[in-house]
């Protein structure tokens, strides 16, 4: 999960927003759609580089099993208090297969690290993905990597200081769509957080999705916006009104008539600056959250005064 610079990701961000076709509903059963096309991939690539060691009081490098092998992850420390915690998994933007720094601290416009929610007191995972760092396997860009992210959620549901039934999931930009998508094929997160999701993927071209980018197929099995019935866990999905991939998140909240789904345009915020006050209202809701099932919920009132 290597972060992409502001001015990478702006870029990135408007062109994954232009030229896009009208959502159609492909189905509620991504998982099953998947399961029935095997991928055909123009590239196999790997990261090759290994995860950078972070500051052990604030996070550890841990290896979680999946699908393909163990893969890299950084977690925070085990808390000194035994209760089990809620948890969240978090996928950055850029290349979300690959981890980068998310312990140096970032100005509160831009802060990609999800620090909100280590500061909040939850368990945080931040897992690489097949074909990132010296993970074994090959990128397949937003397709086998939804099974990655579950895994993590495996891997934390195992700890004896996790509340294996409160266990979430976030992401921004790329990882706001890989989160989406996860959403759409297991219910296996108690919510899902995407922040600035795109409908189609087609934007993000080949150096994130590696198909050919006039296979309809490839491409409509790796787009969130095909596949809104088939949202399986509660999502809540959030973008600055100050930014072109807003049009995204308005087409996909006319498309859908899932109950599961939540659209919120967060009022003077944009790509980036919608993060670190949305997270810390995020983490306040899910410290809050202890009953069988979530009762998350956000109101116009409090996103409006997020950010002045």
């Amino acid at each position: 999960m290597r972060p992409l610079p502001l001015l990478s990701l702006l870029l990135f961000a408007a062109l994954a927003a232009c030229s896009r076709p009208p959502l159609a509903d492909a189905g509620d059963d991504l998982a099953a759609a998947r399961a029935a096309h095997p991928t055909q991939l123009r590239e196999r690539v790997r990261d090759g580089s290994p995860a950078l060691a972070p500051p052990p009081q604030v996070l550890q490098l841990v290896q979680y099993r999946a699908e393909g092998g163990q893969l890299s992850a950084y977690q925070t420390p085990r808390p000194d208090a035994a209760d089990k915690r809620p948890a969240i998994v978090w996928i950055t933007g850029g290349d979300s297969n690959t981890l980068g720094d998310v312990w140096t601290e970032q100005p509160r416009d831009n802060d990609q690290t999800a620090a909100a929610f280590r500061d909040a007191g939850l368990v945080v995972m931040y897992p690489s993905l097949r074909g990132g760092n010296d993970n074994p396997g090959v990128r397949k860009g937003f397709y086998g990597e939804v099974n990655d992210v579950l895994a993590a959620a495996d891997y934390l549901a195992k700890l004896d200081y996790v509340d294996p039934q409160r266990i979430y999931l976030g992401g921004h930009s790329t990882g706001g769509t890989l989160a989406l998508l996860v959403a759409q094929s297991d219910a296996r997160f108690r919510a899902v957080f995407a922040f600035g999701p795109v409908a189609d993927v087609s934007g993000y071209g080949e150096r994130y999705v590696p198909v050919a980018q006039d296979d309809e197929q490839e491409i409509r099995l790796r787009s969130p916006g095909y596949w809104l019935a088939s949202i399986r866990s509660p999502v809540f999905v959030f973008e600055g009104d100050h930014d072109a991939n807003t049009e995204d998140l308005e087409a996909m909240r006319k498309a859908s008539a899932n109950p599961l789904a939540h659209w919120y345009v967060v009022p003077r915020a944009n790509h980036f600056s919608v993060l670190a006050p949305t997270n810390e209202l995020i983490a306040r809701k899910i410290q809050a959250d202890t009953g069988p099932r979530t009762t998350i919920a956000f109101d116009a009132a409090e996103l409006q005064g997020l950010v002045r």
